[in-house]
């Protein structure tokens, strides 16, 4: 069957098509995304603002009829952290459904690593062993470990890029005084957590999902999207240790000319970086690998496994 998930996420709205039946991997067949920065449209109270609301509900009609453009026979429709954590998600959630017939599922943080989970699980298989995921999303940081195809622990933090750099990071480039004091608040948070992930001691693989993620690999000297989604990527602390400071004194524009970097994430690659190194640092991790599974895929999958046989 074809299926369409579409991701209401902090930065952006994704469409994503997919041919699909139950024990065969989703092919993907169409990819609708907009920028919508739904974590920069919140008000002083933390509501989304009427205009943000207004252009919800026309990127969700837009992407409803590019499911239909397509043939999709179902589209599961999810949002999360700038959703979930708006002090007005109830209104919001009841005007899109009224004036789309969209009834956007609003996921947990320990459901979104869950899910991103099962997909790394499902990407890498059985022969990974103890699998240890990071994902750093526009609103939130999600971290998972375990041997099945549900991790053993699972936590969401609110370390996502694009909400770090709205109320961390103003200047452009940013002030030294500011990333001091993200550096310390984002390990300050992770370091919380270390604790219940070390009891099951040493991870097999440890991989990294997200557009953050792939754009520092990237910048590190890994494949592009050219390359095709099977060539290995991976990402050293070390590099990142080296690009830190780079990219601190780097504005915005300049971050937009780096390999694999938009313009419309170019922003954030800053605050990302600071969350990646600081939970590669606090972890233990050396390397990791990226994972061109993620969210969407996942969500897919648990569809499919309720599927009933034929």
């Amino acid at each position: 069957m074809r299926l369409g998930v579409l991701d209401v996420g902090s930065n952006t709205v994704h469409l994503l098509v997919v041919d699909a039946h139950p024990g065969a991997r989703p092919l993907p067949a169409h990819s609708h995304k907009a920028e919508l920065r739904l974590a920069e449209l919140l008000d002083d109270g933390g509501a989304i603002a009427p205009g943000g609301v207004e252009r919800l509900i026309a990127t969700v009609r837009g992407a409803l009829y590019a499911a239909e453009d397509k043939g999709c026979e179902e589209v599961l429709p999810f949002a999360t952290s700038a959703v979930r954590e708006a002090t007005n998600a109830d209104a919001v959630l009841a005007r899109v459904r009224d004036e789309t017939g969209v009834d956007l599922q609003v996921l947990t943080g320990e459901e979104e690593a869950r899910l991103t989970f099962l997909a790394a699980r499902r990407w890498f298989g059985w022969s990974a062993g103890k699998l240890f995921l990071l994902d750093i999303g526009g609103g939130s940081l999600e971290i998972a470990y375990g041997i099945d195809e549900e991790p053993d622990a699972a936590v969401s933090l609110p370390l996502g890029a694009g909400r770090l750099t709205s109320g961390w990071l103003p200047g452009d480039p940013a002030e030294v005084a500011d990333v001091r004091a993200l550096r310390r608040h984002v390990r300050a948070q992770i370091a919380r957590t270390v604790g219940e992930f070390s009891r099951f001691g040493k991870p097999d693989h440890v991989v990294a999902t997200s557009k953050t993620f792939k754009q520092l690999a990237r910048i590190a000297g890994a494949p592009g999207s050219g390359e095709g989604l099977y060539a290995e990527r991976l990402l050293t602390r070390r590099s990142l240790e080296e690009w830190v400071p780079k990219l601190t004194v780097m504005t915005s524009e300049q971050r937009a000319d780096l390999p694999g970097v938009s313009e419309g994430r170019a922003p954030q690659l800053l605050a990302g970086a600071l969350v990646a190194e600081a939970a590669m640092d606090l972890f233990g991790v050396d390397e990791l690998e990226i994972c061109p599974w993620a969210l969407r895929e996942g969500v897919i999958l648990r569809r499919l496994d309720h599927l009933p046989e034929e």
